[in-house]
This record gives structure tokens, sequence and C-alpha cells, in this order.
């Protein structure tokens, strides 16, 4: 494959959308991709498909996910055309969870990781804020352990503690040097 797929990933209250929209509004070569998720529509955060457990099993019986996944009591899929669109040379920038960047990995040959990560105070206001969630799954989803990365793949870390334009400059720095030959 000639482009690359950059799995986006961190905490809830991060901010992976907003560094993932910044960098794709800065650089135009990133595109980005849409998610389908088994979630409410209209909750902000991301532009994704809003399907019931039913359509996400349909369309991944029909075999339109690349990868599919479950986290947080949700299911997520990224389209199988963005298999064709790596292999084609774009890069695209994809919200992604931990547990499947291997497999990840493996399907897209050419892959990097991009942590995003924030301090405790900051994931705490943004998730209050955001208002997808009561104050008690908020404490439970901050009192988990942070997980480690896993091995054997490139993992580019930058905080999200600041303002979110230093953070996509960080980003986009990193991620050019990254795929730079």
């Amino acid at each position: 494959m000639s482009g690359r797929l950059i799995g986006v990933v961190g905490p809830s209250g991060a901010g992976k959308d907003t560094v993932m929209r910044g960098i794709a509004a800065a650089a135009p070569r990133f595109g980005l991709i849409r998610r389908t998720i088994t979630r409410a529509p209209g909750l902000g955060g991301e532009d994704y498909d809003a399907v019931i457990d039913a359509e996400f099993d349909a369309r991944r019986d029909a075999g339109d996910f690349a990868v599919y996944w479950q986290a947080h009591g949700l299911r997520y899929g990224i389209p199988q055309a963005t298999v064709a669109r790596v292999r084609e040379g774009e890069e695209l920038l994809v919200n992604l969870s931990r547990g499947v960047l291997h497999d990840v990995a493996a399907r897209f040959g050419t892959f990097t990781v991009l942590h995003i990560t924030a301090q405790h105070g900051t994931l705490a206001r943004r998730l209050t804020v955001r208002g997808r969630e009561t104050s008690a799954d908020i404490a439970r989803r901050l009192s988990r352990p942070t997980p480690a990365m896993p091995d054997g793949l490139t993992v580019i870390t930058v905080s999200n503690d600041g303002a979110p334009e230093d953070t996509v400059h960080e980003a986009l720095n990193l991620l050019t040097r990254d795929s730079a030959p």
C-alpha cells in the first residue's frame, strides 16, 4: 500500500476528534474516515453514521467493514473502502480503540498510531462539557487504568492539555516527519 492509515487513540476527552479535524484542515493531504457506530445520531464530537445493532450486524455480515470492534457498550466499524483509499496513496486518520491496533496494522500494512494524551483534570472537564455521560459514568471512565500501548507499532504521542492548535501543529510536524523517506 502506498498510503498510510493513522489510527488515533487516547482516553475519552483527550480531544482526538478535535485534533484529527485540525490536522485535516491544516494539511488537506490527510483525510478523515467516517466511522459507523451503534450510537444515537447527533451526539457531537465527530461525524459518524449512526446505526442500530441490527443494521450494524447486517453491514458487518455483508463485508462493509474493513475492521470492527466493540468498546464501552457500543460497536464501531470503519468502511471497507478505506483499504482501497490507502492502497491508492491516501493518508487517512481514524479514531480507533487500542484493542484493534494490531488487527488494523495487519490489515493495512502502512500504519501509524497517533496517541493523544491529556491530564486527568483536562479529561474530566471535557467529558463533563461534552454531556454524553452521567457524572458516575465519567468517574468510572476516569478511574480505569490506562492500558499500555501494544508493542511493535509505530507510535507518536502528543499531549493535548494546551491549545488545540498547538497540539495539531505538533502532531502534524511529527506525522510529516514520520512519513518522510
